[in-house]
Formats: C-alpha cells, sequence, structure tokens
C-alpha cells in the first residue's frame, strides 16, 4: 500500500537540485567571464606591435 501523507524525499531532492542548479549556473558564468577575458588579452595584444630586438 502506498504511504499517506507527504512523500519522503521531496524537500531534500528539491534542495539538492536548486543548489546542484546553482553550482552549474555558477561554473558556466566563470567559463564565460575567463574566456572573455582571454579574448580581450589576446586583443590588447594584437593591437599593440611587439618589436623584437
Amino acid at each position: 500500500m502506498a504511504k499517506k501523507g507527504r512523500a519522503k524525499n521531496t524537500v531534500n531532492k528539491a534542495k539538492h537540485s536548486k543548489l546542484m542548479a546553482q553550482k552549474k549556473n555558477k561554473l558556466t558564468t566563470k567559463k564565460i567571464v575567463h574566456q572573455e577575458r582571454l579574448k580581450a588579452i589576446i586583443k590588447k595584444s594584437q593591437e599593440t606591435p611587439t618589436t623584437d630586438s
């Protein structure tokens, strides 16, 4: 027979899902920021010609 009342793990699963989504979003934003920073550095280095001695 099915249990009556609230399901057992719904609260914990919801919290876990929320935390995992936050972690995933944080990593993707860090990755995007890092890529933009590298692009800016590369663009700046290409604009200024380097002189080899």
